[in-house]
């Protein structure tokens, strides 16, 4: 194995969620070897789940071989002067791989030893006195089991922030590609009429409004809009303009949200105002109310 590189453990036979898995290679680290003996005999009277059982003589020594083998599970028999438990955790969750289900054994003689483990790490803290050994064989499913789920939870965070980070860039695109239309464009005559103040709030309005509806037909408010855009005799490009702006603020302000859906319905709302214009001028050749024949 290369110098640095952390050991995987090997994927486990497939098992339904709440189940025993039928095999499970376990690390005990103790220093006490009756334990380490009792333990695996018990182990192997219960017939739930085949434990193969190993054994670490001390803390150096479980750290040595949890850097150079892969465990389903690793046992910490807390004893006092000998092993820390609680500090042993927080070595491995620092030295070993993420995903490490850990349990202490406790005998019950420190009242705060569940708490110190939990706060260092720990999957589970089973006091030995009280529990039987099936209890601690499903300790150690539980913990295997919650170690797995994590884990698939942190990949779906880092594929759905790898994904709005695709989305982010493909709108960064599709914005420019915009202001580059816009600028192909030529610019409105100096002396031509002057869009409405309230227009751009309006326009901004009614994109919303088409986000949140999704599907479907658009909203009542498109057609108020363009009879608007066309008495006002405003020109192809700075409906454009007034759009290019409207999406970009929606898509800025969208933090940690997908930006695809907004610019997919951004998309259908330009095309159905620029068609709907169209339609207006065809039915309406003639120069719009207030402007000279």
């Amino acid at each position: 194995m290369s110098a640095g590189a952390m050991p995987v453990a090997p994927p486990l036979p497939a098992t339904p969620w709440g189940h025993l898995p039928p095999q499970l290679r376990v690390l005990l680290i103790t220093g006490e070897p009756r334990i380490g003996t009792g333990l695996a005999a018990a182990l192997g009277q219960d017939k739930a789940a085949e434990i193969q059982l190993e054994v670490a003589a001390s803390a150096a020594a479980g750290l040595a071989r949890l850097r150079d083998e892969a465990f389903d599970a690793v046992l910490i028999s807390d004893e006092p002067g000998v092993i820390d438990a609680a500090e042993l955790v927080e070595a491995i969750r620092t030295g070993s791989h993420d995903e490490q289900p850990i349990l202490v054994l406790d005998r019950g003689e420190e009242p705060q030893l569940t708490a110190l483990c939990y706060d260092a790490g720990a999957d589970a803290c089973v006091c030995l006195r009280t529990a039987t050994t099936r209890a601690l064989i499903w300790h150690v499913a539980r913990a295997v089991e919650r170690q797995e789920l994590l884990a698939e939870n942190r990949r779906l965070q880092l594929v759905r922030r790898q994904q709005l980070d695709a989305e982010r860039d493909d709108a960064d695109r599709r914005l420019r590609q915009q202001r580059q239309l816009l600028e192909s464009l030529p610019p409105p005559a100096a002396d031509g009429p002057r869009l409405p103040a309230d227009l751009a709030d309006h326009y901004r309005e009614l994109l919303r409004t088409c986000i949140m509806m999704g599907g479907g037909d658009p909203p009542a408010e498109l057609e108020s809009l363009v009879q608007v855009l066309w008495a006002g005799d405003v020109s192809p490009r700075e409906v454009l303009a007034l759009h290019a702006t409207a999406v970009a603020e929606l898509v800025g302000g969208l933090g940690s949200r997908s930006a695809r859906h907004v610019l997919n319905r951004a998309d259908l709302l330009i095309l159905e105002v620029m068609s709907r214009l169209v339609e207006e001028s065809r039915r309406l050749p003639h120069p719009p109310p207030g402007t000279d024949a």
